[in-house]
This record gives C-alpha cells, structure tokens and sequence, in this order.
C-alpha cells in the first residue's frame, strides 16, 4: 500500500462521522454504548491478528481498517460524555442555580487580560461560585468584557494564574435559534467558554491570591509581551498593527470588520489566519538560516523544531496552528531521516494525531478546509507540476552542463538545448559580458515565470478543490481568489520571517528592531491596498446559497476520482481523468451559480417571524413565490462609524450571522421587497448585510427619520441600483391572491424629518382567503387608537398577529386586542433582554383573551404557513401545544373587499 497512513486517518475519520451521524439522530446512543463499542473493538482487533498470524495478509488489513472505524466511533462516544454533575452549565440547566441577577464568581485567570479595541477581556476558569448564601464548587469557563469608562478607577494589576473573585451578572452565550444560523454558544464551548459577562467597574473584581509559577502562565506572559510590543512598534500606523497582530501572532481582533470583509472578498482571509502558509513560511525561514550558518542537517532539525513549537505554544495551540505545526514537524523528521515523504501521507499522519486528540474537530470547517486544501495540494496538484511545469524547472538547473542534458526527460532535454541555442544567438549579437548577463537575467525570468504558473495553477486547484466547502459553510464564491493570491502569497511569505526577525530584536536590538519595522509596515500596508483595490470590484466576489447534498457527493466524488486518475500512468487513465475534469468542471459550476430554485410551498402564504434576539425580523412568501422581508434585525448599541471602526459597534450582525444563513439555507438568491418598519437599530442594522449578500428588487420604507443609519441604509440602495419606495397608510398591493394593505404610518406633516420613534412603524395587514395576518413592527398605543379610529374593526381582525414592540406594555392594548381578535400570538424577543420584554401585564392580557403565544425567545423561528383555509404552524424549538390545536383555529371572518 502507498499511501497507508492515508487509508488508516480515513478509516479512523470515517468511524468519527458514523458516530456523530447516529448521536445526531439518536441523541446519546454512542456515548450510552461505551461497553458494546468496547467490546466490538477488542474483536475486531483479535481477528486481525489472528488472520495475520496465518498470513491472510489482505484480510487483516480490512480487519485493521474496521478496527480504526470503531476507534473512530469509541472516540466519539468519550468526547461526548456528559459533563460533570458540578459543571455550570448543569447546574444552571437543573435550576441549581440562577444567574438572572449578580453574582460573586471565584476562578482563576486562564490567560493574560487581552487588550481589544473597546476594552480588555478576561477569561477565568471558575472554581466556585457564591449563591443562596452557599459557595458551590462549579467549573466551566467565564469569559468576561470590559469597556473603559472616564469615571472608573484603574484596574487591577492581574496575570495569568491568578485567583479572583468578581462580582458580575453571567449569562449564556447568546445564540440565534435559526435554521442555518452560526451556534455561536457551542463555538465558544470549544474554547472551554460556557459563560459570558460584563465587568460594570474594576472595584467589582479583586485579586485573591498570586499565580504559582508554571511553564503555560509564563508563556501567555510572553505573548502579551509580544503583543505590547508590536503594538509599540507601529503606534502611528494602527491598522498595520492589526493586520501583523493577526498574521504572525495569531490575534486578529485589532482588524476591523470592513477590512476582513474585504480580505473574504479576495480569498485570501487565510493570510489573517495563522496556518499552513505562516507556519511554512516560519520553519522553510528557519531552515534555510541554520543552513546558510553552516549548522549540520540534525541540528538544523532540532532547531527549527524547537522554534517551530515554541511558536506554537505562543500564539496559543490553536486547531489550524497545530496542523501546520505537525505537518511541518513530520517533513522536517522525514529530511532529517533522509526520507522523501508523500505529502498526502504526511497530511494523514497530521490529521490521525489531530482527530484522536479531538475526534469532533472532523465537524469544524477549519479542519475540513485545511485539510481538504492539502489535499487538493498533494492530490491534485503536486502531480499535476510533475507532468507539466516541473520537468522544465528542473531543466533550468545548470542549463549550460551540456553533460546533464541526457539525464532529463525527452521534453525537457529538447527544451534545454533550444533555450542554449536561443540565448547563445541573442548573445552572440550582444557584446560578450552584456552577453552573459542577459543570458543569466533571461533564465531567472524564466524560473520567476515558471514558479508563477505553479503558484496560479495551485491557487486554481485549491478554489476549485474547496468551493464546495465554501459554499456550504461561508456561501461566497470568489473569482478573483487566484489572481490576489500571487500577490499575498509571496508578500506573506516575506512579512512572516521578517516580522519574526522583528519581535526577536524588540526584546535585544530595540533600536534594530525600530528600522526593520519600517520595511515590515510597508509590507503590509501594500498587502492592505492590493486586498482593497480587488475588493472594489464587487462582482469579482459574491454569496450563494449552499449547494445541494447530492451535488456536494458528486462533486468529492469526481475530485477523489481525478486524484487517483492522475497518479496512474496509460492513456485508459489518462482519459479517465479527463472525462472527471469534465465532470469537476460542470460540478464546480453548478455550484458557482446555483440555478436551482428555493423552497417554498406554492399556494400557500408563509410567515417565518425569525429569532434576532432582540429585535424584529420577518420572512415571507406568497403563493406564487414573491418574497418580502420586513427588518432585519440588530443589535442594542447605538450605531455610529466611529463607534465601528473602534470596534465597539454595531455588535453582533443578525443579518449575518441569522437572517442570511435562515435565506441561504431555503436557497433564495433574491429578495423581491425588503422592507423596513422603521429606523431603530433593532429592525434597522441587520439590512446592510442583506442588501450586499441578496439581489434585492425593492426597499419599502414609511416616514424619513433623521437618522444616519437609515441615511446610509439609503445610499447603499441606491448604489445598488434598489428603488426606494415610500409606503404610508391607504397604500395597498395584492400578490398570487394575497392582499395587503399598510394600516400606518400616515403621511408625516410637510416640515424636516424627527428621529426615528416606534410611531413611524409601517403596519402591515395581509389576507389570504379565510386567513389574515398583522404585523404591526413596533406601533404603540398611540398609533393603535389612531388606526382604531380611522379602519372599521373587521380591517384589524387576524389570525396571527406578530405583537407590536416585542411585547411592551405599551402596545397591544385591549381594545386593540378586542379588535384583532387574533387566534395565535407571535413575540419576537432576545432571551434575558434588559428590557422585561415581553412585559408580564402583556402576557397575562393575551392569556385573558385565549390567545395562543409563542415566543422567538423560547421557542426560536417560528413558521406559519397557510392555504387561505387552515394553519399549519411549526417552530425551531419544538412547540407541540400549539402546532396540536391547529385544528381548533377557527378562521375570523373576512373583512370584504378592503382594497
């Protein structure tokens, strides 16, 4: 066997997924099963070495292959053992504990306080916790924020390994309950974070006791040091601070989110990211330097490894930083062992010690794309150059030894002795040293064009290879990925040794260090402009839904055929690989456009009230398949471009991070009406993603508000060419047999724009048959009692009404109850706001008029759809009381013709 390590890391990654497949679907069966799945495994592996033994050599080798399988499945089973009965998270979940109000936590720092752009962030592994005059021992990770006010005292001088005790309100990790959205609380749990908080004042945090002296606070010490240190070095140039903070430390919290943004666009947001290329470039760096001082090929090893890990474990032992790392480690040991080690052999080895660490990391994007990228290297193409460039490149070595030409190739022999003829004819016209030396100039140009095309075709492959992956996970396709690739590619590989050699003089040469650092910022300030300058042609980058499953196995499956194809030698196998080129081609295709239409039900109205915490987002469809949303949801803050740019706001993006990924994951590409209720940042600050990620045809908005962000809102849609209609009270339209009408707001006085106010909201009311629905954003009781007064109250009366003001008392008043008369309630609300939301006098006044509720905070999406007869109605988190009472939901009658 080849490539045995190969066949050994996909055996031991196949069981992994045949784990996780049936502890999704049965949830606890593996974990539950740990004796059976034990004793499976001790006969699996006795009958393979009893067939060794009697030399059926083939058999036991599938029998060693099954063995790795049910290890997969075994280590599946231990990584999702239940968490220990005194973890927090059990504690909060069993009731024993409320963190609904402050609290004293003890724990210990598990890192140096880490300076960001609003403040410092503190992570602290707990230890107790004091509750209902007790101290409970608890575990579990707390990561706690706090942003500087001009009031507040100094903060405590703290270190890694301190004990602390602190004063503050935790809460779970906000999360979106969307189908499609980002679980930003389980992404934290795979950092050990199960908590999170805010640190009102330092006085609330006290140091209790001094770390001890151990090798991992020493170095987190040294990281910060680092940290400071860079910081120091380009005080005047911040966003090149940021950008080396990212790609040689590993911290990309100083890069803002436009330019990440852009860095996504060009694809080559790998270059923030500490991985393969930085720490290739760190250890071919350090190899190269112990070659030229003359060290021999052991120490040169022991050295670079040696510097290698000591890297790693400063930048922290991140996923795609401990890949690199053993992937280097393994072709360093290899050289030094005078082996010539199979890069794909090489990967497996890498990814079999990476997933019996951590058999869940197979389900992390970063592991599939790292490793699916290698892949795409070592599979496609390394063979690739051997057949094509690299005989050439050989060729040029020596290409005056005319001695040497026999040991070539065919081709590239012939390709030798026509550059000598060429060159020798250019120089025989030129005088005899000029001579020389533009035959010399020649063949360097011709090695730079030759290692171009090697870079171009392995940025190709590499898109190509991993398009179905970044569909699925980050739906963006980015054409422009090959061409910015061969410009951040070498100025990567020149930024990552220089900047080393930069950190090392701050702490020996600080005067040295001040003059390296210059050519270092112009570096990356060239890096920044040529991402920027690519990142303005939008239609070079755009996003897509994720492809289907049967096209995404097609696809692997062509691509893992090519790679077999093109190691075998015949023209049968070379045909093969060209019939799967074609294959590839259509697949990639087919992915790049995705021409398949969404999913909806034809017919039917649909409403999809989404889960934005606290804020308002709403999806609809309409029986022949037009598409409105209404708001996008936001986050608490104030939005300002300052307050961005200093990375304190907007905050989380809900259009981003929910609303798109809910869209993508229906497979809608465009949107026919956004609409907009009215301009506060909780309906407002998530539209600015869906305008750049959707092919939008309308934005719908009410009154004009004297708002910057509903100014800029504005101008991006006019940039993109979306027509801006306003919509007042009166105003109707009726799409595939749905009609609707706005109920408010009326037209606003001739004088300037006010600020934004929850009175401007548009109402919007839809019927569809028997069925009506309400959506009155956030109107209040002001506005209520105005369309009371204006509509007879069979134009009010609706099924489903979405409750005004995520449940403030000051909306939904009685009588404005008394006129919807709705059968089914829907809150859209953010779980543990700051606001009460829902108000409990609101609550109590839908139980009194039997209405059924249901809540974006508890039970996450909410969907109703509707034939115009009866209402089916289903929600993220199951909500069998209601969706079993559908049945005894009597239609209100309709109200007329109300057009």
């Amino acid at each position: 066997m080849k490539l045995p390590a190969v066949a050994i890391a996909a055996s031991f990654a196949g069981g992994i997924a045949l784990g996780l497949w049936f502890s999704d679907r049965w949830s606890g069966m593996i974990a539950s099963h740990l004796r059976l799945e034990s004793a499976i495994l001790v006969v699996v592996l006795a009958a393979g070495f009893a067939l060794l033994r009697f030399g059926k050599i083939a058999i036991a080798a599938t029998a060693s292959l099954l063995a790795w399988a049910a290890l997969g499945i075994f280590g599946v089973a231990i990584a999702q053992r239940p968490l220990p009965a005194d973890h927090v998270i059990n504690l909060v979940d069993s009731g024993r504990l409320d963190i609904h109000e402050p609290l004293q936590w003890h724990g210990t720092l598990g890192d140096e306080p880490t300076r960001m752009p609003w403040g410092w962030s503190y992570d602290v592994a707990l230890s107790s916790v004091e509750y209902d005059s007790r101290v409970i021992a608890t575990e579990g990770g707390l990561r706690m924020n706090y942003t500087p006010q001009p009031s507040d005292g100094p903060l405590p001088d703290l270190h890694a390994g301190d004990e602390i005790s602190v004063l503050t309100q935790a809460r779970l990790p906000q999360f979106y309950r969307d189908e499609g959205a980002f679980d930003r609380r389980e992404y934290l749990a795979q950092q050990g974070i199960y908590l999170v908080a805010t640190l009102r004042a330092p006085e609330l945090m006290t140091r209790t006791g001094q770390a001890s002296r151990s090798l991992s606070f020493a170095i987190a010490h040294v990281r910060r040091k680092l940290r400071e240190k860079l910081d120091a070095l380009f005080r005047e140039s911040p966003q090149e601070a940021g950008i080396l903070r990212a790609m040689l430390l590993g911290d990309r919290s100083f890069v803002d989110r436009a330019e990440s943004a852009d860095f996504q666009k060009t694809g080559v947001f790998h270059v923030l990211v500490v991985a393969g290329l930085h720490v290739g470039a760190f250890a071919a760096f350090l190899f190269w330097l112990g070659r030229k001082l003359k060290f021999s090929v052991g120490w040169t090893a022991l050295i670079t490894l040696a510097a290698l890990f000591s890297y790693v474990a400063v930048i922290e032992q991140r996923p795609p930083v401990l890949r690199a790392a053993l992937m280097a480690a393994i072709v360093i040991l290899g050289g030094y062992f005078f082996r010539r080690l199979d890069l794909l052999n090489s990967a497996a080895v890498a990814a079999l010690i990476l997933l019996v660490a951590r058999p869940l990391e197979l389900r992390d994007s970063s592991f599939q794309l790292s490793f699916l990228a290698i892949g795409c290297i070592a599979g496609l193409g390394v063979p690739w150059m051997d057949r094509s460039v690299q005989p050439y490149v050989r060729a040029l070595r020596g290409w005056r030894d005319v001695t040497r030409d026999a040991a070539h190739e065919p081709r590239a022999a012939q390709f030798r002795i026509d550059l000598r003829i060429i060159l020798d004819w250019f120089s025989a016209r030129l005088p005899a040293k000029v001579g020389v030396h533009a035959s010399s100039t020649a063949v360097r140009g011709l090695a730079i064009f030759f290692r171009i095309v090697e870079l171009l075709a392995l940025t190709v492959v590499l898109q190509v290879g991993m398009l179905s992956v970044m569909a699925g996970d980050f739906h963006r396709v980015t054409l422009s990925a090959p061409i910015v690739n061969l410009f951040a590619v070498p100025l990567t590989g020149l930024i990552v040794p220089l900047g080393f050699v930069t950190l090392l003089c701050v702490f020996v040469f600080p005067m040295l260090a001040r003059w390296i650092a210059y050519p270092l910022g112009l570096l990356s300030s060239e890096l920044l402009h040529v991402v920027r300058w690519f990142a303005h042609f939008s239609r070079l980058s755009y996003r897509i839904p994720g492809p289907p499953r049967t096209l995404v196995a097609l696809f692997f499956l062509s691509l893992f055929a090519l790679a077999v194809f093109i190691r075998m030698t015949g023209p049968g196998f070379q045909k093969l690989a060209g019939s799967m080129v074609g294959l590839l081609t259509m697949c990639a295709v087919l992915i790049a456009v995705y021409p398949f239409s969404p999913t909806w039900s034809a017919g039917k109205l649909e409403l999809s009230v989404l889960d934005v915490g606290q804020g308002d987002s709403l999806f609809l469809v309409f029986p022949k398949g037009h598409s409105l949303l209404i708001d996008g949801g936001g986050t608490l803050f104030h939005f300002s471009e300052a307050a961005e740019r200093q990375g304190a706001g907007p905050g989380p993006d809900p259009g981003e991070d929910a609303v798109s990924p809910y869209l993508w994951s229906r497979g809608f590409k465009r949107i026919d009406v956004v609409a907009l209720t009215h301009a506060h940042q909780d309906h407002l600050g998530g539209l600015f993603a869906i305008l750049q990620n959707f092919h939008v045809g309308t934005l719908w908005i009410g009154r004009e508000a004297d708002s910057s962000a509903l100014s800029r809102l504005e101008s991006d849609a006019r940039a993109r060419g979306i027509p801006i209609v306003h919509e007042l009270a009166g105003t109707t339209f009726a799409w595939g047999g749905v009609k609707g009408r706005f109920l408010w707001p009326e037209k606003a006085p001739d004088e300037e724009p006010s600020a934004a106010k929850n009175a401007d909201s548009l109402v919007l009311h839809l019927r569809f048959g028997n069925r009506a629905m309400l959506l009155p954003g956030d109107a209040e009781e002001d506005a209520e009692r105005q369309m009371l007064a204006d509509d007879p109250e069979s134009v009010l009366r609706s099924d489903v009404l979405k409750v005004g003001h995520h449940g403030s008392k000051n909306a939904t008043s009685p009588e404005f109850l008394d006129a919807v008369h709705p059968v089914l309630a829907i809150i859209s609300s953010g779980k543990d706001n700051p606001f009460g939301h829902p108000h409990p006098e609101l609550l109590e006044r839908l139980k009194k008029a039997h209405v059924r509720i249901l809540r974006t905070d508890t039970n996450g999406a909410v969907h109703v759809l509707t034939d115009g007869k009866s209402l089916e109605i289903s929600c993220f988190v199951a909500c069998p009381e209601i969706s079993g009472e559908i049945g005894s939901m009597q239609p209100n009658p309709p109200d007329g013709d109300q057009n």
